[in-house]
Formats: structure tokens, sequence, C-alpha cells
């Protein structure tokens, strides 16, 4: 099977590097990784051996680069796509156990691995402090979990789909920069009647590296804005997006008195309380983080 694999990246040359070194000790290669950057000054140009690599620039914010890679990949015959952000590290046997399960697997729709780390709320790993934590979650699956569990959207920092299934479809650039649900909007979509999967002998570390995200108040305002922009569309339930925003919104009251040095607490707390007071105006406009 025709597998790409895609890395949508912004800031990050160094990690990204380290990534694609990485990605030529899988078992199963990928036939061709796609990066995505605004322009060329966010990546040091890699020549792989064991892959082929080429590069979509021109795009800015996840949704619009991952949809300027699928432009570039050109879906037909593309069997598999993969996409990884550029701070998660893929075990070794990724990409050969993404390929085995959509193969044997007609049902699955998306499938997702098991992050057996995942430092998005701390305040970052390194690159080699991540290869120490997938080493030490060993090479055999959770045994306390079930070998297959079922999800109502994919984590985007690694979900793999078939490029049959992708088609025309793109990723909703009406939630810009960050994205912030994106991945729930368009494995939901792109699942229809299939099911979302985390495979859990798929794994992965998380490194959360926060070079390259976006401000406090403007994530703050996504964190509010894109949950109720997603209910209205229909791709994402009221329970979850209530339950969702009341814990973002619990957590930047509760430590905007004593913030973690690597989040901006208050800055949260007042694109929540914008985004909610636009909302109550009848104004549902996740872009608007553009104007902030």
């Amino acid at each position: 099977m025709q597998v790409v694999l895609i890395i949508v990246t912004y800031g990050r040359k160094a990690l990204l590097s380290r990534l694609l070194a990485h990605l030529e000790k899988q078992t199963r290669s990928p036939d061709r990784v796609i990066v995505s950057a605004p322009d060329e000054s966010h990546v040091e140009i890699y020549e792989p051996r064991q892959y082929a690599i080429s590069y979509a620039f021109g795009a800015h914010g996840c949704t619009a680069q991952r949809n300027k890679a699928l432009d570039v990949a050109a879906l037909t015959g593309t069997e598999i796509v993969v996409f990884v952000d550029d701070d998660f590290i893929p075990a070794d046997d990724y990409i050969e156990l993404v390929e085995a399960g959509l193969h044997d697997n007609p049902d699955w729709g998306v499938l997702t691995g098991r992050v057996v780390f995942d430092d998005v709320c701390g305040p970052g790993l390194s690159f080699d402090e991540g290869l120490a934590k997938l080493e030490a979650a060993g090479h055999a699956a959770d045994q306390g979990e079930p070998a297959v569990s079922h999800r109502q959207g994919a984590y985007g920092c690694n979900m793999a789909m078939r490029g049959s299934d992708i088609g025309a479809m793109r990723f909703d650039e009406r939630l810009p920069l960050y994205g912030w649900q994106e991945d729930t909007d368009f494995s939901r979509r792109l699942a229809g009647s299939k099911s979302i999967v985390q495979l859990n002998a798929l794994r992965g570390v998380h490194l959360g590296v926060k070079g390259g995200r976006i401000s406090g108040v403007r994530f703050g305002y996504s964190q509010i804005a894109n949950p109720v922009y997603l209910v209205r569309k229909g791709t994402m339930p009221a329970r979850s997006a209530a339950s969702l925003m009341t814990k973002n919104v619990t957590a930047n009251l509760i430590r905007t008195a004593r913030p973690e040095p690597h989040i901006d607490r208050l800055g949260r707390l007042k694109g929540n309380i914008l985004a909610a007071y636009h909302i109550l105006m009848g104004r549902i406009e996740p872009e608007f983080i553009l104007k902030l």
C-alpha cells in the first residue's frame, strides 16, 4: 500500500530535522513524506535515504498547511495518509502497524495511536527525553487496555486514514492557526459510518513543545469559540463540547493566581471571556483570533 506521511511545522527547524532522521528507522518506511511549512525559512532541507520527501510551502496555520500538503499529495493512488505533528515521535513499527490495521479492517475509517507520554500540558520535552520515554514504555501493548478502543475523534498529533476516503475532503480553515479541535472535526466527517479507533499497540510520544504555538489570548478564545462552532456544525456532541469548555475554563480560573511558567493562564482566561461574550451576542467566529 502506498503510504504518505504529512508533517505540519512552524518555527521548529531543528526538531523537524530530528524527526525526519528518526523516521529512517521505521520497520516499514513511508513511501513519501510531505513537510508543510509557511516558507523555506521554517525547514532545514533533509535528504532521506529510506523514503522520498517533498515540501509544501505557502500556507500558514495547521488546517491550511495540512490542506496544502493534501493538495501536493495528489491522493489518486495514495492508499494511506498519516498525519503526525512535528513534536510527535512514533515508535519504529508505527507505519507497519498502521498499514496492517487499515488493510485488515475495512470498517476502520480513522486510526490513531496510544500516546504513551504526552507533555502537552507540561513544559515540553526535548527530543532525547521523548526517545527515553518511548523506550521506557517498552514495545508491548498496554495490557491494562483493550487492543482496540473506539473514540469520538482522533488525536491530531498522530492519525491515519485511507486516501480514497479523504478524496476532496479538506480540513476546515475557519479553524485557523493552531486549529484546536480541527482533528475531531475532520476525523468525524471523514469516518462517517466507519469507526474511529485507537490501536493500543500503535505507540508514540507527544513532546508538547511550546515554541511555535499561539498566544494565550488567542488560544483561550479558541477554547470556547471552536467547540461551539463545531456543535453548530454537527461534528462535536454538545455534551462533549460543554465538558471540554468547562474543564478548560475551570483550569484557567484556578491557576491564574499561580500559573505554570509555560502557560499564559491569564491570557487564556481573557480569551475565554471574550469568546463567551461574542457567543452571547450571537457571534460564532473562530477566525476572529486572527484579529487579536
